[in-house]
């Protein structure tokens, strides 16, 4: 069996199961005439041409929508996807298929942050409304390297949020994802309120799982010293390493992670997988979580000998010079290791 981790603590549960969510015909009590929920999904498979590049096929379903490609120096496939509708309520469903075939590179980010508003379909059955859900599927073949770097998600007061991820990697395949999550607006004095978030991310390679993990979140949660501790902002960023790197090539690797944590306000922590890492942020900020994984991201690529990553296009273009130049710390950080 894989390692399964927690974030800071104990104090989140994890129950081995994924939340119940029961559909039912009762009628909607909060909004009549409710259009029907939207069902969004985007396909994509990429692969290794002749000359070096990674080229794609695929397509989606509104409101996502696969904005214009690029191709990095290095041949990689650069995708931006954008969420035409600007958000999710209750009911909605966006389902992400990806496919990398052998010796592809691809990296794909978000154009703006995911908002999850304040559930609807409220109903005696199930009173708080219906879930919003997000599903990733990756498959990657060998040789693979792809990169999934969303922009935050955003769940808003009363929303209700089921999120699954579930990555296949085959041997010498190598999977790089982060994630950010505010848990109400908290700029407006907003808490999570009534709404809660579930998510669910299995990793594995063969039989080998690298991680498994479940975490579900509600308000009166969220205070706990053990768990978030009162902040509204946690990230994960995972590495799963083609293969397994040198005890010392490793050590410099978290190291220089552990320093890139300078000027950024929030708790972070970093160790090791098997193979890889892994990074977690719990703090106020999002865009410290995003500076932070940034650096990381650098730092990744450096190790697996690959060029150095850009300041993605579509993210806040006024935090790329933080990113690159950190300055000396000007606010609280907990170093945790």
């Amino acid at each position: 069996m894989g390692q399964k981790h927690v974030l800071f603590g104990s104090a989140l549960r994890r129950d081995g199961a994924n939340p119940v969510i029961t559909a039912t015909n009762q009628t909607m009590t909060d909004t009549p005439n409710q259009l029907p929920p939207w069902r969004g999904s985007v396909s994509l498979d990429f692969e290794l041409a002749a000359d070096g590049t990674t080229q794609w096929q695929g397509g989606a379903r509104s409101p996502l929508k696969l904005l214009r490609h690029f191709t990095a120096g290095d041949g990689r496939c650069v995708m931006p996807l954008l969420h035409t509708a600007g958000g999710l309520v209750g009911g909605d469903q966006l389902e992400i298929a990806l496919h990398a075939a052998a010796g592809s590179r691809s990296f794909l980010t978000s154009v703006a942050a995911q908002k999850i508003y304040g559930s609807r379909g409220r109903s005696r059955v199930q009173p708080q409304g219906r879930w919003a859900q997000i599903t990733l599927q990756a498959e990657l073949e060998a040789g693979a390297d792809l990169e999934w770097l969303p922009q935050e998600t955003v769940v808003f007061a009363g929303a209700l949020l089921e999120q699954q991820q579930q990555i296949t990697l085959a041997p010498g395949a190598s999977w790089l994802g982060a994630d950010v999550v505010r848990l109400g607006r908290t700029a407006r004095g907003e808490d999570l309120g009534a709404g809660r978030f579930c998510n669910s991310l299995s990793i594995r390679r063969g039989e080998q799982w690298s991680v498994v993990e479940r975490l579900s979140l509600e308000q009166e949660q969220l205070p706990n010293p053990h768990g978030m501790g009162g902040e509204p902002v946690l990230g994960t960023l995972i590495w799963i390493a083609p293969e397994p790197l040198e005890n010392e090539q490793l050590a410099q690797l978290l190291k220089g992670g552990r320093a890139d944590r300078e000027g950024l306000s929030g708790t972070m922590a970093i160790g090791p997988l098997e193979p890889g890492l892994i990074a977690r942020y719990r703090g106020g900020s999002s865009q410290a979580a995003r500076l932070w994984f940034f650096r990381l991201w650098r730092r990744i690529r450096a190790v697996q000998g690959l060029s150095e990553p850009s300041w993605p296009r579509t993210w806040p273009f006024q935090e790329a010079e933080l990113a690159l130049n950190p300055e000396p710390a000007t606010t609280a950080t907990t170093a945790a290791r």
